[in-house]
């Protein structure tokens, strides 16, 4: 596996693996991921060795030089490809971004998506808030997730 920018090519392989794995959540189309790729946003894919997109994931970044912060828009792994390290590899290196930033980390989690949340938790994320139905249409609670900035976590 290797991961390199997102591409409009993959656009497509991206709603595919969408429809998949948010499917009762009102998956992004190919609108909103080209939109994404607009507004400057840091998005990576995962590419298999025959260079196949089988991940992706996206970081937004604002406010002012010096006082950044990040969001976790998306991550999404092909569930063939979960539980291999794909979606690790693209966490940390969206954290590796902000950490460049020195931006803390913030995101959104199903409240019952106990894999993602360890996932996060490992990686130094903790709740801090929870959005209830957050999201549609299923309904379904959100936590809100946070990692201090790297100047933050030097202190800390």
């Amino acid at each position: 596996m290797k991961l390199g920018k997102l591409r409009r090519k993959d656009i497509p392989r991206c709603v595919e693996i969408e429809k998949v794995l948010f499917a009762v959540d009102d998956p992004w189309s190919a609108r909103a991921f080209h939109s994404e790729l607009e507004s400057g946003a840091y998005y990576l894919g995962a590419y298999s060795s025959e260079d196949v997109l089988i991940g992706y994931a996206g970081l937004a970044v604002v406010g002012p030089r010096g006082d950044y912060e990040a969001s976790v828009h998306t991550i999404g792994v092909d569930p063939g490809y979960q539980g291999q390290g794909v979606g690790t590899a693209l966490l940390r290196a969206l954290l590796d971004r902000a950490d460049e930033l020195r931006a803390p980390v913030f995101l959104e989690v199903r409240t019952d998506n106990h894999r993602a949340q360890e996932l996060y938790r490992r990686h130094g994320f903790e709740r801090i808030g929870l959005r209830k139905r957050y999201y549609q249409p299923s309904g379904a609670d959100a936590y809100t997730m946070m990692r201090p900035g790297a100047s933050e976590q030097e202190v800390g």
